[in-house]
């Protein structure tokens, strides 16, 4: 069995507020878990939540972070199991030419940004460098492939069984290719989407903002959308919400983009704490 469980879906920074109640103001974290099998995709501030309520027979987490912009590693130093000496964190993060990923999660991990370095915590997490790789953990496999935003960003596609999740948070779908959405084995993002049971997609903007906004790294969430349905994908996730954007603004950005279309997969923005099971 597969679950996934949204910790966090906004993007940028956290948005707390009475006006975010349902989609949540967490940045990005979500879990996949099959038994004691514990994945966990970002280290965004939601991830904190996930420590305080993470099953305590869990001995060994596996953090895979997609990119390092600090909404996906701020909740990282908070996270609790990193404290506890008897569970073992595994951190797997993207690959560079010049910088090992020890030393790039070192400048998170000392002052002035955080008072507690790696070398304090009681188990040191076990680094993991990744590139277009792919993995076993358990009974998951994990295909990593690089995906079009600023700086080395992975995303990830993680399969257990027929069963199929793919999570591409901050992703600009439409600089993969230069015949969007006509040309999907040149589109960024393609080999790790396709055919996906559940993807989980950027879709910061809107295609106004999105015009004002190419190249800053997040897509619209028309051409989120279309991805999906280039991927032929079963049901679309949209991810990494815009800090400014309220409850009601996600729901009328989102029916105003179904308005008139007839699609063949379900979508949904998606919120926090919402669970996906499969293989039941």
């Amino acid at each position: 069995m597969m679950k996934v469980k949204i910790w966090g879906c906004r993007g940028s920074l956290p948005a707390p507020g009475p006006e975010n109640n349902f989609y949540g103001g967490n940045t990005s974290c979500v879990q996949v878990s099959d038994g004691e099998t514990c994945l966990v995709l970002d280290a965004g501030s939601g991830i904190q939540r996930l420590g305080r309520f993470l099953d305590q027979d869990v001995r060994q987490i596996h953090i895979f972070l997609s990119h390092l912009h600090i909404d996906h590693t701020m909740g990282l130093g908070f996270f609790l199991p990193l404290y506890n000496p008897n569970v073992e964190v595994h951190l797997w993060g993207p690959s560079t030419s010049d910088t090992p990923l020890l030393q790039r999660l070192r400048k998170y991990f000392s002052p002035p940004l955080f008072p507690v370095r790696l070398g304090d915590l009681p188990n040191h997490p076990i680094i993991h460098e990744l590139s277009d790789d792919q993995i076993q953990i358990g009974s998951f496999t994990i295909h990593s492939e690089f995906v079009c935003h600023p700086g080395p960003t992975l995303g990830f596609r993680i399969s257990h069984g027929d069963t199929v999740l793919a999570y591409i948070p901050d992703h600009e779908v439409r600089l993969g290719s230069n015949d969007f959405p006509n040309d999907p084995e040149w589109t960024s993002g393609y080999e790790i989407a396709k055919k996906a049971d559940l993807l989980l997609h950027d879709g910061a903007y809107t295609i106004a903002e999105y015009e004002e906004k190419a190249g800053w790294g997040h897509s619209a969430v028309q051409d989120t959308i279309e991805f999906a349905s280039m991927c032929k994908v079963k049901h679309l996730g949209i991810f990494h919400h815009e800090p400014n954007n309220t409850d009601s603004r996600l729901d009328e950005i989102l029916a105003e983009r179904l308005a008139g279309k007839e699609l063949d997969f379900s979508v949904e923005m998606c919120r926090e704490g919402a669970e996906y099971i499969f293989g039941t």
